[in-house]
């Protein structure tokens, strides 16, 4: 099974108004790879989408055209679903899938041994000014790219799931990576419409993880104590901090509370943030408290029901993420 990359080739697609990339190659199409071919070919990329997998590729063409429909319903796309879908190319080659391209986004299963079998295979197949970037949420990049003759262009870009809804990318250097390889790489996501933050350095999680792992911690261990219930805490989140964040960072928000910027709010606040914070113990990951919000959370929604929820979760990332997009920039 292919998609045309070639809109010449069926003549009752329309053309598109944006500029021609180069071809991007998406290596592992499961919900990741193939969320990433959709952020690549909306911005106009030639994609060829690769998996070990024949059952795997197969299912992806279904996947990527229900969600591209979703994406134009929401003014999303630039272009018509049939001609962004026309940039994707399903490639069984390993070898004709990295041909030519200048960026490769591998979303292959989570462990070393699999990503080090793998980026040996890419280094010595893809062109050799082509970034290498994993998809990892976890590994650093140099847990897998020690031994490679091109270990320089090797990288992590952690996306957030799902990456053409929300359009973070996380750009997490070796040691040994090139800073010419991590600029052209955020030179690639920005052109593509993400919003790349770099990382000076490797640690573990990065910053995404790292800070949704504290916010997690804290939600967990005040749950655990008994000062409220989950759907209260959630609330605290969705009602409350989420608001203002889903369009200013911590630092912007405490900048704005106090007239005189961060140096004034921690003068007026600091030690009441200290106090708070004194006491606390780690979240220890109980299965005793797990299972207690598990509960509550299961009288609210059975396990059946989780995929409606997500596809409604992902319906109302949609509106934001147009709302978004009409807003000023500042």
């Amino acid at each position: 099974m292919h998609y045309q990359e070639n809109h010449s080739l069926n003549p009752h697609l329309k053309t598109s108004n944006l500029p021609v990339r180069d071809p991007v190659a998406v290596v592992g199409a499961g919900l990741i790879g193939r969320a990433w071919a959709i952020v690549f070919a909306r911005a106009g990329h030639p994609v060829r989408l690769h998996d070990m997998d024949a059952g795997t590729m197969a299912d992806s063409h279904a996947y990527i055209e229900a969600r591209l429909q979703e994406l134009a319903g929401h003014g999303l796309l630039d272009d018509s679903p049939e001609v962004v879908l026309a940039r994707i190319r399903i490639e069984p080659s390993l070898v004709d899938a990295l041909r030519d391209v200048v960026l490769v986004q591998e979303n292959i299963r989570e462990t070393v041994e699999a990503k080090t079998a793998m980026f040996s295979q890419l280094d010595a197949l893809a062109p050799p000014d082509a970034v290498l970037a994993s998809s990892t949420s976890w590994l650093p990049a140099s847990t897998f790219t020690a031994g490679l003759p091109g270990r320089g262009r090797c990288l992590v870009g952690h996306p957030v799931n799902p990456p053409y809804l929300v359009p973070l990318v996380e750009l997490c250097p070796a040691p040994w990576t090139d800073a010419a390889a991590m600029a052209r790489a955020h030179a690639l996501y920005s052109a593509a419409g993400q919003v790349p933050v770099t990382l000076t350095r490797e640690i573990h999680g990065f910053l995404l993880n790292r800070v949704q792992a504290a916010v997690l911690d804290e939600c967990f261990r005040l749950f655990e104590e008994g000062f409220a219930n989950a759907e209260d805490i959630d609330k605290v989140l969705k009602d409350g901090l989420a608001l203002r964040w889903s369009f200013m960072g911590p630092f912007e928000t405490i900048d704005l509370n106090a007239p005189e910027g961060v140096v004034d709010y921690s003068a007026r606040y600091g030690a009441q943030n200290k106090k708070a914070m004194a006491d606390r113990q780690p979240f220890q990951w109980s299965e005793a408290t797990l299972k207690k919000v598990d509960a509550e959370r299961r009288k609210d929604l059975p396990i059946a029901d989780i995929g409606t929820r997500s596809a409604w979760r992902d319906r109302r990332l949609m509106a934001l993420a147009a709302h978004k997009r009409q807003a000023p920039a500042s």
